[in-house]
C-alpha cells in the first residue's frame, strides 16, 4: 500500500517517541504474558489475526483501553497491517499514561508471512 507524504511524516515524527519491537521480540514477550493487541479494522481482524491477540480497533482504543487493560504499567504490544497505525496508537496510549507500550514493526503482514500462529 502506498501511503501519503503527510501520513508518513506523521509516523516519522512519532517514531522517536515510540518503542518499536521486532516480530520475534513480540512473540517472545507475548509468550511471557504481554498483551498483544490488534488495532486494525474489525473486518481485517475477522479475516485473520495473530493467535492469542485481543482486538481493540484504532478507532476506539483510546476510549476502551482503560477497561480492557487497566494497569498503566502492563506490557502492551500493538500491531496493525504494516506497523504504521500502531505507532500512532502507541503514542496515544503513552499520552494517556501507559508506560510499557510498543508497536510491532511489520504488523500483520510480517506476522502472517512468517508462519507465526494465526486464528
Amino acid at each position: 500500500m502506498s501511503h501519503s507524504p503527510g501520513f508518513l511524516a506523521l509516523i516519522d515524527s512519532l517514531r522517536s517517541h515510540v518503542k518499536e519491537v521486532t516480530l520475534a521480540h513480540a512473540r517472545e514477550r507475548q509468550a511471557a504474558g504481554a498483551h498483544l493487541v490488534d488495532i486494525r479494522e474489525q473486518s481485517e481482524w475477522a479475516a485473520g489475526h495473530a493467535a492469542g491477540a485481543r482486538y481493540l480497533g484504532k478507532g476506539v482504543i483510546e476510549r476502551d483501553i482503560e477497561a480492557a487493560i487497566p494497569a498503566k504499567d502492563a506490557e502492551i504490544i500493538l500491531y496493525c497491517g504494516g506497523g504504521y497505525r500502531s505507532v500512532i496508537a502507541a503514542d496515544s496510549l503513552q499520552r494517556m499514561g501507559y508506560t510499557n507500550v510498543s508497536s510491532m514493526m511489520g504488523g500483520w503482514r510480517e506476522w502472517s508471512a512468517s508462519g507465526a500462529p494465526t486464528e
